[in-house]
């Protein structure tokens, strides 16, 4: 079976044929990340803007690529919830004319859902498994009970793990994106230099907090500023380590956690946090230390890509979840459903 993906919920518009749910024989992406850098962040209005115009020749490259042209294709999958309202509407739209048009079956994909999906593909996974789903906007820890059928274990009450690394880079003066440059820089820094606070939260034990922990290394900023350090003074290399240590420290600390509580041993993570180096490396090092299988997508499926979407949609297909012409865009949505 062979799904034609469409995916646009924030600032990548993306295009991809997938086999089987499995194999990818496409992906194309369009970035805009050169446009959004000379405002510091995502501006939602351009985001949508620049899918109008990259969305139509984003397809037709992934249909050349693949060899394939769109008779050939067995259901259209498209990402409709959650991100930016606009950005969505513009894939949503796309890709129910497409099925409109062609009479082929149209799938919708949540995108959290994907960004687990994309541990799917050139591998042997299989549901049920403990997923850490870590983004710019979201922090969750799934269990996986089957390919359609999701619980939330724990997830951020504030703040997503990505979104308080690019506020955190972008309080040091870094450019957008502030979390893959803050990445490479706490490489070179000492994440033990300043000591940052980690949540006590009540209620549940395996929810995040990053609200707390952003705002001290925005006060650990200003303190520098005030001994004189002006921000391109500031000990960037140490900060940044510290701050990465201590969210991947809460992040791991609750994900194991939760994996011991309830006996799971097959792990994944996924998301745009996934790409992160220090993550990646401790979740290695404490599933090696638990005996438990650890699965990590490759870098180029961490960030936003439609593989991932055509892989999901496919599972979506198989377990019926169709639509007709009155599928709409959802901003937020839970991924169980």
């Amino acid at each position: 079976m062979k799904i034609l993906a469409i995916e646009s919920s924030c600032d990548e518009t993306a295009a991809a044929v997938v086999q089987d749910g499995r194999t990818v024989l496409s992906s194309v992406i369009a970035s805009q990340v050169e446009q959004h850098k000379i405002y510091g962040g995502v501006v939602p209005e351009i985001a949508s803007r620049m899918h109008c115009e990259a969305i139509c020749g984003v397809y037709e490259h992934a249909l050349q690529q693949a060899n394939l042209s769109l008779n050939q294709i067995d259901a259209i999958a498209v990402t409709h919830a959650p991100g930016l309202i606009g950005a969505l509407l513009v894939g949503v739209n796309f890709a129910k004319g497409l099925a409109l048009a062609s009479k082929i079956p149209l799938v919708p994909v949540h995108h959290l859902r994907s960004h687990i999906a994309a541990n799917y593909i050139n591998n042997t996974l299989k549901p049920p498994f403990l997923c850490l789903v870590v983004s710019g906007g979201h922090s969750h820890i799934v269990m996986v009970e089957d390919y359609t059928k999701m619980q939330i274990i724990g997830k951020t009450r504030d703040d997503a793990a990505g979104e308080a690394f690019d506020k955190a880079a972008r309080a040091m003066g870094m450019p957008y994106p502030g979390g893959v440059n803050l990445d490479k820089i706490a490489e070179g820094g000492d994440p033990l230099a300043f000591k940052l606070p980690r949540p006590k939260i009540t209620g549940s034990e395996y929810d995040f907090s990053f609200s707390g922990l952003k705002t001290a290394v925005i006060n650990l900023i200003h303190n520098e500023n005030q001994k004189g350090n002006s921000v391109d003074k500031l000990p960037v290399a140490d900060i940044s380590a510290s701050f990465r240590f201590a969210v991947v420290d809460i992040l791991t600390t609750n994900f194991f956690k939760a994996a011991k509580a309830l006996g799971v041993k097959t792990l994944a993570v996924a998301g745009g946090v996934a790409a992160n180096s220090l993550l990646r490396r401790e979740l290695e090092r404490l599933a090696a230390e638990n005996d438990c299988e650890l699965h990590i997508p490759p870098l180029n499926l961490c960030g936003d890509n439609a593989a991932m979407v055509g892989c999901q949609g496919y599972y979506e297909f198989l377990s019926g979840n169709t639509a007709d012409m009155s599928l709409n865009a959802a901003a937020t949505m839970s991924i169980q459903g």
